[in-house]
Parts: structure tokens; C-alpha cells; sequence
């Protein structure tokens, strides 16, 4: 029997051991798409227990809480913070299987230097141990990523931002690491909500525009965009239920955006037109830019009304939705590659079941002179698991280039998340490992060494042009 999470955690061939240990260990971390807080790095917060670090906002390890019976003043509620962190330790020991599982034990080994298991029996022990590390300068937010070995690292921003805190980061010489907005302007984009005229006025403030039409709000994202870029911004994000292409012409879209300045309600399908024209546009821009851009899609969200309406939104109610129409994504990329537009992009479903399409989209709109120019994003959300990764990386070798990969993302609002890298890193060569292993590929030491090097960092690095 193995050691529990031992140095050899999930490499099971003298191959993976090799790729892992010698290779892709050694790698830095390029963390292209989190929702880190800013202000936090700029602060360098230090946190005052475990319970803040962990549960404050991760809605992952809610899921569970709640799938063990747990009251909900223990997950978002008044209870302790003491209380608290004993309900995710009884929770935890009941996750086997569960990616949370190994992620929670990467992290108290890699920034605690507990070698046991968290359970409700241990609880107490953990708690005191983490509570007194936390106390430490090397424990502070910077120190935390520094230790994670990060280069650089992108946030998720409104286009309304005054990225006033990355100012502060990008003006202190004594922090190292890049930390970059990304842009995320979904709020601009979803006309159907109901705060999206207050929403306008916002962005026109810090635009200096009035947004009167669709041509203004164009000119308004368009300004803004101009300023995230000389930020350093170089990538977009959208968050989809799926990708639409209802094409209409710009009188079409003017009139539907009128209509809803007015306060009248649009139809789902006039909703649908003005996001595809929405979407056509930032993606010429994205083009021009040199941007990259990120389509997330496939999530049904907010579908427990009932605790919606007492906790809001992103609070561990959201599942995969099973409608992506795969011929409209193709449209869309078409109607931008048509116009020699289409800017780097990459495609993450939440459905795992759309790994093949995207994989067979990818080939249609590659693109001399930039490798891997259509990408399918890591295992995404529900799928950040070991099983799903494999999927997600055996489809994309199966249909593409899985050396041009650009590998792992946080998408995490935790300063601890980084182990997510180790992980994926550690699945990785135990793929690659086994293809060699049962002579898929040639024992090409030198070739897969720098394959796996690429996909865990360099990849990622040329791919967005960033300058490290």
C-alpha cells in the first residue's frame, strides 16, 4: 500500500516520477485567470485563521458542507470561525474521491508542514497549528505567492474599474510578481438584467460618455479597453450560458438597445441578437488589441431561488448546463475569422460532454504563425478533478496538439489555490508517463522534458504575450 500523498502522489510509472520530479516541479506559475481580490495583494493582507483563508467565499467547499447536513450559519452564517472550520473538517473526512480532498491536504503540506489528514477527530490540532503559522511574515498574501513561486498572475475585472489597485501594485519595486487585469464585461453585455441601465450610467462615468446608444456604449468599452491595455492587460474573459450567433444588422441592434433604455423588456431572441453583435464587436477589438480571448460557458446558474434571495449570487448553487449549440460557436469564430479578426481564443465548457466538439472547432480556425491559436481551456470548474483532466487532456491530444496546451488556471479567490498547479502537473505526467510507458511514444527524455515544461509554463507565456 502507498503512502498517503506521498512524493510520488499519483505518478505511477518511473516515466511520470521523471517528468514530474525533474521537469514540471521545477517550473514557475503563470496564473492567467483568478478572482483574487487586488486590494489584498496591494494591502499584503495577512489573515487571522485558517477559517478566513479557506471558507470565506469558496463556494466549492460549501457545496459539500451542505451536501453533509451542515446548518448554513455554519458555512455563511454568524457561527465561530472556530465552528466553522470543525464542520469543514467533519465534511472533509467524508470526501474521498473529491478533488477538495487532495487540494486541501496539497496545501496544509505545502504552506503548513502538516504531513496527516484533516478529519473532525484532528480538527483542533490543524486549527492551532495553521492559527499560528498564519501569524508569520512569510504568511502574508505577497509572501504566499511568492512561495508559490508565481511570476505573474491576471484578476478579473469590470470594465468600470478604476484599477486604482494595481496602480499601487505595479508602482511598489519591492513586490516582483506582475499582477494584471483581465477584462470582464459581462455586465455590459447582459442587457436582459435588471439593474443594466444603472449599470450604463457607471460605465459612462468612468468612461467620461454618456451611453445613449449602442454606438456609445461601443465608443465607452472601447476607451476603456484602451486604458485595461496600458495596465498590461492581455486577456478577456465572458461568462456564457453558451455561445450565440444571431446575426442582424446594426439598425436592428440600435433599435433593441433603445427599446431597452426605454424599460421596455426584450425578447429572448432580440436578448440574443444584441449579445452576438456585443460579442462580434469586443472580439474585433480583442484582434486588434493583441488580446486573448476567454469564452466560459455552459453553467446554469442561481438555481436555488429560495437561498438566492438570502445570499446572492456565486454562492455554491450553480450546475452544468446540457444546451451548447456547437454549430452557433463555430458561427461566431467563423463570422470574426471571415474578416482575418478572430483573435486568440479560448473555449471552456462546463459540460464535459462538449470536449470533442470543441476539440473538432479548434482545427477549423488554427492559424500559421501563432501555436495553438484556438485553445480549449483546463478542466473547468466541476471538472477540476482528476478524472475530468484526463478527459479534457486525452480529448485534446486525441483531436489536437496537446504540446501546445497552455495547461493550468486557479480560477480560485484563495492565495492557497496555487497547489491546484501541482496537481494538474502531477495528472499530466501520469498521462503523458503511461502513453510512454505502454509505448504510445517514444522514452524521448529530452523531447517529453520540454513538452511538459511548455505545458506548465511556456506555453502560457508565449501564448498571451506577456514580458517576464
Amino acid at each position: 500500500m502507498k503512502a498517503f500523498m506521498d512524493r510520488d502522489f499519483l505518478l505511477n510509472s518511473k516515466t511520470a516520477r521523471m517528468l514530474f520530479h525533474e521537469h514540471a516541479d521545477k517550473m514557475p506559475i503563470l496564473d492567467y485567470h483568478c478572482h483574487i481580490n487586488p486590494e489584498e495583494i496591494a494591502k499584503d493582507r495577512k489573515f487571522e485563521n485558517i477559517t478566513q483563508v479557506w471558507l470565506g467565499g469558496d463556494h466549492y467547499k460549501w457545496r459539500q458542507m451542505r451536501s453533509n447536513g451542515v446548518e448554513e450559519k455554519y458555512i455563511t452564517g454568524d457561527a465561530s470561525d472556530r465552528e466553522k472550520f470543525q464542520k469543514w473538517a467533519e465534511t472533509l473526512e467524508k470526501a474521498i474521491g473529491n478533488p477538495l480532498y487532495h487540494w486541501s491536504h496539497l496545501e496544509l503540506k505545502k504552506y503548513f508542514g502538516y504531513e496527516g489528514h484533516l478529519c473532525g477527530r484532528t480538527a483542533e490540532e490543524v486549527w492551532n497549528l495553521c492559527n499560528a503559522k498564519l501569524q508569520e511574515d512569510r504568511m502574508s498574501v505577497r509572501n504566499l505567492i511568492r512561495q508559490s513561486n508565481v511570476t505573474l498572475l491576471c484578476t478579473t475585472d469590470d470594465p468600470a474599474d478604476s484599477l486604482e489597485w494595481h496602480k499601487v501594485i505595479a508602482d511598489d519595486p519591492e513586490f516582483e510578481v506582475q499582477v494584471l487585469p483581465a477584462w470582464r464585461p459581462d455586465k455590459a453585455m447582459n442587457i436582459e438584467k435588471p439593474d443594466y441601465t444603472e449599470y450604463l450610467e457607471k460605465l459612462g462615468k468612468a468612461a467620461e460618455l454618456e451611453i445613449r446608444t449602442f454606438a456609445d456604449l461601443k465608443a465607452a468599452l472601447k476607451k476603456r479597453m484602451e486604458f485595461f491595455d496600458s495596465y498590461g492587460c492581455r486577456a478577456s474573459d465572458h461568462g456564457l450560458e453558451y455561445v450565440m450567433y444571431v446575426p442582424a444588422s446594426d439598425e436592428t441592434v440600435e433599435a433593441l438597445f433603445a427599446k431597452r433604455l426605454k424599460g421596455e423588456e426584450l425578447t429572448k431572441e432580440e436578448v440574443l441578437v444584441f449579445k452576438t453583435a456585443f460579442m462580434i464587436f469586443v472580439g474585433r477589438e480583442y484582434h486588434r488589441l493583441g488580446w486573448a480571448m476567454q469564452l466560459h460557458y455552459g453553467c446554469k446558474r442561481d438555481n436555488n431561488t429560495f437561498r438566492y434571495g438570502q445570499l446572492g449570487p456565486d454562492t455554491g448553487y450553480d450546475c452544468i448546463d446540457n444546451y451548447t449549440p456547437s454549430a452557433q460557436l463555430a458561427d461566431f469564430l467563423n463570422a470574426l475569422n471571415a474578416t482575418d479578426e478572430l483573435p486568440k481564443t479560448i473555449i471552456y465548457s462546463l459540460n464535459p460532454n462538449d470536449n470533442a466538439v470543441i476539440g473538432t472547432i479548434l482545427g477549423c480556425f488554427q492559424d500559421a504563425g501563432v501555436a495553438g491559436k484556438v485553445q480549449q481551456g483546463s478542466a473547468w470548474w466541476f471538472n477540476d478533478h482528476k478524472t475530468g483532466m484526463i478527459e479534457q487532456m486525452t480529448s485534446l491530444a486525441n483531436l489536437g496538439l496537446l504540446g501546445n496546451f497552455i495547461g493550468m488556471l486557479t480560477d480560485s479567490r484563495s492565495f492557497l489555490s496555487y497547489t491546484r498547479h501541482e496537481y494538474f502537473r502531477r495528472i499530466l505526467c501520469e498521462l503523458i508517463g503511461g502513453w510512454v510507458e505502454n509505448g504510445e511514444y517514444p522514452a524521448d527524455m529530452e523531447v517529453l522534458g520540454r513538452m511538459v515544461e511548455d505545458i506548465s509554463y511556456r506555453n502560457a507565456v508565449r501564448y498571451f504575450g506577456f514580458r517576464l
